[in-house]
């Protein structure tokens, strides 16, 4: 530094110098920041206008969809009478026509004359939803239709089950009875109401559905099948001569004469009560089918199956023999009811009937 003709020298070290360039680079960098976070406020501020944006045009969608499901309401209602439409052609394809009127003694409902006034009344006081009211009297129509059927149907099972001398009422409940055991699962409701009631006619089906459903649970355990391939009966059920004594006897069961070894089957689905010999019938087996009603089978040369075993109709469950008070190889066949045996023939014919009448 120059001052009045002399010059002074100022000497900074090196520690002030770094400590200045330092400083300055500080400085620097906090001007950057500043600028980079007001560029960041502003980019987000953007962005946040720009989201917001995009969620009022899809407000703005949805409303148009809401309004043009108004305007077009009158095509929801056609496909939903299509839908209807297919749903009772394919019933009448694989059940034939529901009816339409009540016999003498039913109690079904009848909402035809009902129908028609509620749907001048919805027509009149709210005119966009006349084709609704429409629909649904139209479902209402076919649920009681339907109703009908199936009670008809249970009623003509139960009475074929009267003439085996088995009692429907006992059926129906032991199958309620054993249903309510345990039951579960997720809440599913039918009604979209707020209490969640339910249009009786709706309540009564499903009343209907379950009587049958029961009868014709029953029915699967009834004898369905011969319990051996074999066709030739040697000795029926009821009065006969004795093959031993030769005198008068009651024969509680039929016949099915055959060689040893021959294979024995389940008549009917059911659970083993008993496998092994007894008195009079050799080596046995015994079925209970539920509803009081059992099925024996006598003289086997071998058996299977173990007590307390499920077993399906049709399942093999012995083999043909001639043990006991036997003459010959065969297999003695019982159909008992409420401990008292009865035909097993009727049982063997009635449910083949039953399944193609119904």
């Amino acid at each position: 530094m120059r001052s009045q003709g002399h010059v002074h020298f100022i000497r900074i070290s090196s520690r002030a110098q770094m400590i200045a360039a330092g400083a300055v680079v500080a400085l620097t960098l906090g001007w950057l920041g500043s600028m980079g976070t007001m560029a960041f406020l502003r980019l987000h501020d953007a962005a946040q206008h720009a989201a917001l944006l995009d969620r009022e045009a899809q407000v703005a969608k949805a409303e148009d969809r809401v309004e043009n499901y108004r305007d077009h309401i009158h095509e929801v209602e056609s496909d939903l009478a299509q839908r209807q439409k297919f749903i009772e052609r394919t019933v009448k394809a694989y059940i034939g026509d529901l009816p339409r009127t009540a016999r003498s003694g039913e109690t079904v409902s009848d909402s035809d004359a009902e129908a028609d006034k509620t749907i001048k009344k919805v027509s009149l006081a709210v005119p966009e939803a006349s084709g609704l009211a429409r629909l649904e009297a139209r479902q209402l129509t076919f649920v009681e239709g339907l109703t009908r059927y199936a009670d008809r149907r249970s009623e003509d099972v139960a009475t074929k089950l009267r003439k085996l001398g088995l009692n429907p009422r006992a059926m129906m409940g032991s199958a309620i009875g054993s249903g309510r055991e345990a039951q579960g699962g997720p809440l599913d409701r039918l009604s979209t109401g707020s209490d969640g009631s339910l249009d009786p006619r709706f309540a009564r089906l499903g009343a209907s559905l379950a009587r049958l459903d029961a009868l014709e649970n029953g029915l699967a355990s009834l004898p369905q099948i011969a319990p051996t391939r074999t066709s030739r009966i040697s000795s029926t059920f009821g009065f006969r001569r004795d093959p031993f004594t030769g005198g008068g006897a009651f024969h509680a069961g039929i016949d099915f004469p055959a060689p040893i070894g021959t294979p024995i089957f389940a008549a009917a689905q059911g659970r083993v009560t008993y496998a092994g010999p007894r008195s009079g019938y050799g080596n046995c087996v015994e079925i209970d089918h539920g509803n009081g009603l059992v099925t024996r089978y006598g003289h086997l040369s071998k058996w299977s199956v173990r007590v307390g075993e499920k077993v399906t109709t049709g399942e093999r469950i012995a083999a043909m023999g001639s043990t006991g008070r036997s003459t010959g190889s065969h297999l003695h066949f019982e159909v008992r009811v409420n401990g008292q045996a009865v035909n097993p023939r009727p049982f063997l014919e009635a449910v083949a009937h039953v399944h193609e009448e119904g």
